[in-house]
C-alpha cells in the first residue's frame, strides 16, 4: 500500500485487519477445518487487494467502461440461475460452480453494479435533479432516465424470489436507492424507493412461501422454537449468556448455534466477548464506514465522489442487516458480516472494496483539482 497509495487513508486497512483477525479467531474457535480454508481465502484477498490497486490507478478508468461493468455485474447476479452452473446451498440459490471452485457471483456484482451506477449518476445528475415533467408543484425527471432504479428494482425483486435470498436483496436496492438520495440530494426518490421495495416485499411475501417463513419467524420465533425460529433463539440465548464481558474465548457455547461461522458469528462474539467485545466490533465498524464517507467527501471530482460513497455504504448497510437480523431487528437474511464471517467470496470482494477506497483516497491527494484561472 505504501508503494502503490502511498497517500492513501491510513485509517481503513489497519481496521479491516483488525476485523478480520477477530473473525479468524471466532472462526478457528468454532470449526478448525473452516478457519484452514479461511486462511487460504484470506491470502487470496490481500492478493485481490494488491492486484486492485495494481490494476487501478485512475478511478476515470473504470467511469469510462461504465456500461459494460453494468453488463457483466447483472451476467453475474444471474449466473446462480444458470442451469448446471447455479448451486442451491442452505436454501438459497446463491452459488456458481465452475469445477471444484463453488463461489458467489453476487458479490463481485455488487461492486460492478455500484460503478455503473456511479458513473450514470454523474452523467444523469442534473436531469434527475432538476425534473422535466411537471406534477403539480413537483417536477419529476423522464421515465426513461429513471430507467436504472427501475432495473435496479426489478434485479433485487430477481434475487429475492429466484435465488430465496431477502439479504441480498434489500442490499442491493438499498445502496442504489441510497446513491440517487446522495447525487440528487431530493428526499422524494428515497421515499419512492422504499414504497417500491414495501411494495415488491408485499407482493414476494403472498406469492413465496420462503419469504413469509422469514416474516412469521422475525415476528414471532417462539411459535416453531424447534425448526425456523431455532436459529434466532440460540442467537438470543447466547447474547444473554455473554452478559457484560463475555464467557470468555472458548469457554461458551456458541456452536449451539447453526451456521456459528457465517450467518451469526456476531452472535459467537456477543456471547464469548461480552457487550464489551460486541460493541468493540460494531466501533470498528462504524470507524471505517465514518472514513470511508471522509473519503468521498474529500474527494473533488464528482465519480469517485459517488463510487467512495456507493462502496462505502455496501459495507455499512451489510453490516446493519446482518447485525439487524441475529438481534431480530429485520427479518433474519443470509449475508455475512464484513471481513468477520467465514466466507472467500465475501472476504475478496471486500478486500477488493477496501483497495477501490484506498485509490480514491490516494487521487483526493496526489492529483488534486486545481481551479481554472480567469
Amino acid at each position: 500500500m505504501r508503494r502503490l497509495a502511498p497517500n492513501a487513508d491510513g485509517t481503513l486497512l489497519p481496521i479491516a485487519a483488525l476485523l478480520n483477525g477477530i473473525g479468524f479467531v471466532t472462526i478457528a474457535r468454532l470449526d478448525e477445518d473452516l478457519a484452514r480454508i479461511q486462511a487460504v481465502w484470506t491470502a487470496v484477498g490481500v492478493g485481490a487487494f494488491i492486484a486492485t490497486l495494481l490494476i487501478v490507478r485512475r478511478t476515470r478508468t473504470i467511469e469510462r467502461y461504465r456500461y459494460t461493468l453494468l453488463l457483466v455485474g447483472v451476467g453475474f447476479l444471474l449466473l446462480p440461475l444458470v442451469p448446471g452452473i447455479g448451486r442451491t446451498i442452505n436454501g438459497a440459490r446463491l452459488w456458481a460452480s465452475l469445477g471444484p471452485l463453488n463461489f458467489q457471483p453476487g458479490e463481485a456484482a455488487k461492486v460492478l453494479l455500484v460503478a455503473f451506477f456511479a458513473g450514470y449518476l454523474v452523467d444523469k445528475r442534473e436531469l434527475l435533479t432538476a425534473g422535466s415533467v411537471r406534477l403539480g408543484r413537483m417536477h419529476l425527471p423522464a421515465l426513461r432516465h429513471l430507467g436504472p432504479l427501475m432495473l435496479a428494482w426489478g434485479a433485487s425483486i430477481v434475487v429475492m424470489v429466484l435465488e430465496k435470498d431477502l439479504g441480498s436483496s434489500l442490499l442491493f436496492f438499498g445502496v442504489f436507492a441510497s446513491m440517487l438520495y446522495m447525487a440528487t440530494g431530493r428526499s422524494a426518490y428515497l421515499l419512492g424507493a422504499l414504497v417500491l421495495f414495501a411494495v415488491g416485499a408485499a407482493i414476494a411475501a403472498q406469492s413465496f412461501g420462503h419469504v413469509q417463513v422469514r416474516i412469521d419467524t422475525w415476528l414471532d420465533p417462539w411459535s416453531d422454537a424447534q425448526d425456523s425460529g431455532y436459529q434466532v433463539i440460540q442467537s438470543w440465548f447466547a447474547f444473554g449468556t455473554g452478559g457484560l464481558a463475555g464467557t470468555g474465548l472458548g469457554l461458551g457455547n456458541p456452536d449451539k448455534i447453526p451456521a456459528a461461522a457465517t450467518d451469526f458469528v456476531f452472535s459467537a462474539i456477543g456471547e464469548e466477548l461480552g457487550l464489551i467485545g460486541s460493541v468493540g466490533v460494531l466501533l470498528c465498524f462504524l470507524l471505517l464506514v465514518g472514513s470511508g464517507y471522509r473519503i468521498a467527501v474529500q474527494s473533488p471530482r464528482p465519480f469517485p465522489k459517488l463510487f467512495a460513497a456507493g462502496l462505502t455504504t455496501i459495507l455499512g448497510l451489510q453490516t446493519f442487516v446482518i447485525v439487524g437480523g441475529v438481534t431480530r431487528l429485520i427479518p433474519l437474511t443470509g449475508i455475512t458480516l464484513p471481513w468477520v464471517s467465514y466466507g472467500g467470496s465475501s472476504l475478496v470482494a471486500n478486500f477488493a472494496i477496501l483497495a477501490l477506497l484506498l485509490r480514491v483516497s490516494d487521487e483526493t491527494v496526489s492529483d488534486p483539482v486545481r481551479p481554472a484561472r480567469r
